[in-house]
């Protein structure tokens, strides 16, 4: 399969507050936006984009129905201290706080009105023990 674009949708019970959220505090904005769906692109890079959709809408099979759950979103950023600093400014929840992981991240973590976890990460050198599980174009420096 060759993909011409990938992004995930974000199910919720309330639209406009998810979109709110994505808008005010990660800087993206609609590019479709309708009461039920909300496509999203970053206001500093055109790929990274993101979706909202109603969780109950009718074009959502009944079994696929309902909250997110299980689910991680990852923000590679270049100044993850100043990306910390505007989040607890902004009172959303530090989930984790700030810190240096061995495996080669800077980061914390927060969440969005629905729970969705959201890693925000500077990659850094990792340790001796976790450089060498890196294949050798992947490495953090």
């Amino acid at each position: 399969m060759k993909s011409t674009s990938y992004y995930p949708v974000l199910l919720t019970s309330d639209v406009a507050r998810t979109t709110a959220f994505y808008r005010d505090h990660f800087r993206f904005e609609p590019k479709f936006q309708s009461e039920w769906y909300v496509h999203l692109q970053s206001r500093e890079d055109q790929g990274i984009n993101l979706a909202v959709l109603d969780a109950s809408h009718e074009t959502i099979p009944q079994v696929g129905r309902g909250q997110v759950s299980g689910l991680i979103l990852n923000f590679e950023v270049e100044d993850v201290d100043g990306e910390y600093e505007r989040a607890k400014n902004a009172g959303l929840p530090i989930l984790q706080e700030l810190r240096d992981e061995a495996f080669g991240q800077r980061h914390f973590i927060t969440a969005d009105p629905n729970g969705v976890l959201i890693d925000v990460i500077k990659p850094i050198p990792p340790s001796a023990e976790f450089a060498t599980q890196y294949s050798a174009d992947a490495l953090p420096q």
